[in-house]
């Protein structure tokens, strides 16, 4: 399952949610202004910066403020049917 982190006020983490919800690709929101270890996280992968969304995926890598195709190639590398 994916990891989106966001915070409530991103518009495009709202986004992101809408259309994986659309594609049917399960994921789980983590809140990195109420999750310090969160908010470390993304900034360990975003060159010290706190981008969201910033979605980790099952293997452990991650994409910032990725958009649904790149997420949806990924998926595909790592699992032909991510749903």
């Amino acid at each position: 399952m994916l990891t989106m982190y966001s915070t409530r006020w991103c518009g495009h983490c709202r986004r992101l949610g809408r259309l994986l919800d659309g594609e049917g690709i399960a994921y789980e929101t983590v809140d990195i202004e109420q999750e310090p270890d969160a908010a470390e996280y993304v900034a360990s992968v975003d060159n010290g910066n706190r981008t969201v969304p910033t979605v980790r995926f099952p293997d452990g890598s991650a994409l910032v403020n990725p958009s649904l195709v790149q997420i949806k190639e990924l998926l595909a590398t790592l699992d032909p049917d991510p749903r």
